[in-house]
């Protein structure tokens, strides 16, 4: 599914843009049903971050947020089965992985900086990778709403954000911002330097998050716990066993 340059390039650089894997219309769909899901759900919108003791900031102020999309729609079931984004999984964290979580996040008007961070806690474990993730963008990523930025290489580093930078919240001199169009959908190994920017626009910046762990990691959101029998039957074996239940 990935030419040997795209695996090289995401093994040095850190993240790989794969391109428009979502058409117009299943974005228009996509989006359509993550707002029935903010209007039904609420203030108890993304409620299962808030569940788990592997998620450090179950809410963001300036930020919407949904959780457990992996039950609430078959819309959401080519997020975390599409096989290029799963031969992108194996390049990184190897055979053994699973889906950690499936969640929805959107940069507010105004709203959206993150410090500079690693999805682990640590930089890199044993000098082998646990943690990635996919960012499948439901609006055009630009330099000015809201768009995750990354420092690319700094995967390999011994060291986080927090121990190198005076402010993590900064411009670091190396970093890059994603600009894509909606649709597309970029991987980047989660021991990369990452966060997001200010949106300075008037709109949402939509996304989803297909976040993924090596098997002896344990998942942000407990799949097995959350699996409705109306998921079990619609999805294939493959699917299970990616959810690891």
């Amino acid at each position: 599914m990935l030419t040997s340059e795209e695996i090289d390039f995401l093994e040095k650089n850190g993240y790989l843009n794969l391109g428009p894997l979502l058409t117009p219309e299943e974005v228009i769909a996509v989006n359509n049903r993550i707002t029935e899901l903010l209007t039904d759900e609420g203030e108890n919108a993304g409620s299962e971050l808030a569940d788990s003791k592997y998620i450090r900031h179950p809410k963001e102020e300036g930020a919407d947020r949904l959780a457990d999309l992996v039950n609430k729609g078959e819309v959401f079931d080519v997020f975390y089965t599409h096989p290029k984004v799963l031969a992108a999984m194996e390049a990184v964290l190897g055979h053994k992985y699973k889906l950690s979580s499936l969640n929805y996040r959107a940069a507010k008007p105004g709203k959206g900086l993150q410090k500079l961070h690693v999805d682990f806690k640590n930089a890199v474990a044993d000098g082998g990778y646990k943690v990635c993730n996919s960012i499948w963008l439901l609006d055009d990523f630009t330099n000015f709403n809201g768009a995750t930025r990354i420092v690319p290489g700094t995967h390999k580093h011994s060291q986080l954000p927090d121990e190198v930078m005076e402010n993590p919240f900064d411009t670091h001199p190396e970093e890059l911002i994603i600009n894509a169009p909606a649709g597309s959908v970029v991987i980047f190994n989660s021991h990369v330097w990452h966060g997001g920017t200010t949106n300075t626009t008037d709109k949402d910046r939509r996304s989803i998050h297909s976040y993924f762990c090596a098997s002896d990691q344990p998942q942000q959101v407990d799949q097995s716990r959350y699996l409705t029998q109306e998921t079990k039957t619609r999805i294939t074996k493959r699917a299970l066993e990616i959810l690891n239940v």
